[in-house]
């Protein structure tokens, strides 16, 4: 009697031979190209209402588009995983790749918020704005205006590459390594937008920079060129694949080639046509390009790009390194490399509105700047700003609750949407994080640099695992059947020096109303024990778990 071999379950990776989608996702990606849903938008759908949208196009294609519907208003996080969670509302993202805006662009910006989403406006660790209550009526003259200055929401969510982040600091700054700008603004003029890359299997998220300080979170991207100096080759790029972080976090791994600044393009394209072409695709949890990276390592990864797709060999190269102590979020008056300065201001969790964001044009304006970035870390920085005008500015900035010189609490804080907006949240985030700040201001000044990070549920899109403090949101049931906001505790972890996931503790839960004193304790008894100049993030991974609690 013959056996016959056991088949094993196909992943969905179309370089297998078989494009039979395995999923819903992929069904309705097969049916019709994502981008084409534009068309109806603008034909029938703001014609006819929210309830004339097919449902694949609104909970599906719409992303393409930058378009989520947002969880309706007065439901608590007990309803997150329902179904009819969905607003007739949309929460809307402005790509704006490299955060790089003009003061002409953050003005039509800030009057779409205005007129068509309530003025709101939050800044994003993308490098976006993202807006909230935008009816599917006026998403055409949304389109418009934005087009009109050179903007777009193509391609800001969805299975396709996202907006892409840079240095903020790109061309300006003193110790820029190499300016990646060219190679950034050649990638999105070719291929986003493209149906070349508008079906992969997830998201792709890429990240450029020549800054030194590593200012683009290159660990936890899909794709990150990060700028170092070849001994023989010159400046150019450090390859990284396949990070990313959500439930399964990851690191980026190197390549170990050199990329040169005009390789850069036909670089990404290999990498990207590598996860469009052998991406898993059966399962949605298991179809980032980090678990790819994770069963081939970087060895065959590297095999594959340059035999298969680039047709060449590219050259071994050095590690990006940075400076020790360097920071990345470029707040503060710095010196540019033409003599002017930039003004980097923090904002509390990124939130702003739309008249701040007219408001901060004008101030930009005022001492001759017409050049506004946001960072991936949430920060707003003004361009191009005469040194003898800087300190007025950063009073001015003062108004708009952007602070030049804030406190450690403020500067390193980070938040993503959470339960105002979210369908995926559990709890609230953006103003937990600002009552947490304006508590720990009041008690406690803090001289070394001290990240928390609010998430509202495990998907960790203001980075949890790589905090000094990482909060993720949970709900956790009191006797009388009610339910209260906690936070599952994450301890230690880190970007740059010292990358390291955060250490997890046993069954260590904070309410979310006693935050402050849980984090003041934590800082003081840190400050207690340190040793020297020893970081927070060293002291708790040897620190006792008594004095974590």
């Amino acid at each position: 009697m013959t056996t016959r071999p056991t088949r094993s379950k196909s992943n969905g990776a179309w370089a297998d031979g078989d494009r039979t989608p395995l999923n819903h996702n992929e069904e309705f990606k097969q049916e019709d190209d994502a981008l084409n849903v534009r068309a109806r938008i603008e034909e029938v759908y703001a014609r006819d209402g929210f309830g004339s949208i097919a449902k694949d196009d609104l909970t599906g294609r719409f992303r393409w588009w930058g378009l989520y519907t947002q969880r309706k208003q007065g439901l608590d996080g007990t309803h997150t995983g329902e179904d009819d969670l969905d607003d007739e509302y949309f929460m809307m993202r402005v790509r704006s790749d490299g955060g790089r805006l003009s003061t002409e662009q953050l003005r039509v910006i800030a009057g779409i918020s205005t007129e068509f989403a309530r003025d709101t406006a939050d800044i994003s660790d993308r490098q976006n704005i993202q807006l909230h209550w935008v009816r599917i009526e006026d998403v055409p003259e949304i389109w418009r205006r934005l087009e009109s200055v050179g903007l777009s929401t193509t391609e800001a969510c969805g299975d396709c590459p996202r907006t892409m982040l840079g240095s903020p600091v790109a061309g300006i700054d003193k110790a820029e390594i190499v300016d990646g700008s060219s190679a950034l603004d050649i990638i999105k003029r070719e291929y986003i937008g493209s149906p070349e890359f508008s079906n992969l299997p997830r998201k792709y998220k890429t990240a450029i920079s020549g800054s030194p300080v590593l200012d683009i979170a290159h660990e936890i991207n899909d794709i990150s060129f990060v700028g170092v100096v070849h001994p023989e080759l010159g400046p150019g790029f450090d390859l990284w694949v396949g990070g990313g972080l959500s439930v399964k976090p990851i690191f980026a791994q190197r390549l170990g080639v050199w990329v040169s600044l005009e390789d850069v393009p036909a670089v990404w394209h290999g990498v990207t046509s590598i996860f469009r072409d052998h991406g898993y695709r059966r399962l949605r949890n298991k179809a980032r390009l980090k678990f790819l990276m994770a069963d081939w390592g970087p060895e065959k990864f590297r095999e594959v790009l340059e035999r298969d797709y680039l047709g060449r060999a590219l050259p071994d190269g050095p590690e990006a390194v940075a400076p020790a102590g360097s920071r990345r979020d470029h707040v503060g008056i710095h010196e540019q490399v033409d003599g002017r300065v930039w003004v980097g201001a923090a904002p509390i969790a990124g939130r702003m509105t739309g008249t701040k964001l007219t408001r901060l044009a004008e101030l930009a304006e005022s001492v001759g700047s017409e050049r506004v970035r946001f960072t991936p870390h949430q920060k707003v920085l003004v361009l191009d700003v005469e040194p003898t005008r800087a300190e007025a500015l950063a009073e001015d900035l003062k108004e708009l609750d952007l602070e030049v010189f804030p406190s450690e609490w403020r500067r390193n804080v980070l938040a993503c949407t959470g339960l105002e907006f979210c369908k995926l949240a559990l709890t609230d985030t953006k103003n937990r994080a600002r009552w947490t700040v304006e508590e720990l201001e009041k008690r406690l000044e803090i001289d070394v640099p001290f990240s928390i990070h609010f998430n509202g549920c495990p998907n960790s899109c203001a980075r949890s695992q790589v905090a000094d403090v990482g909060l993720k949101g949970m709900l956790e049931k009191k006797e009388d059947g009610s339910h209260e906001e906690v936070f599952q505790v994450h301890l230690g972890g880190a970007l740059g020096e010292d990358t390291a996931l955060a250490r997890k503790t046993r069954a260590l839960k904070v309410r979310g109303d006693d935050l402050p004193d849980y984090i003041e304790r934590l800082a003081r008894t840190y400050l207690a024990q340190r040793e020297g100049d020893e970081s927070f993030r060293l002291w708790v991974r040897r620190a006792e778990e008594d004095d974590i609690r």
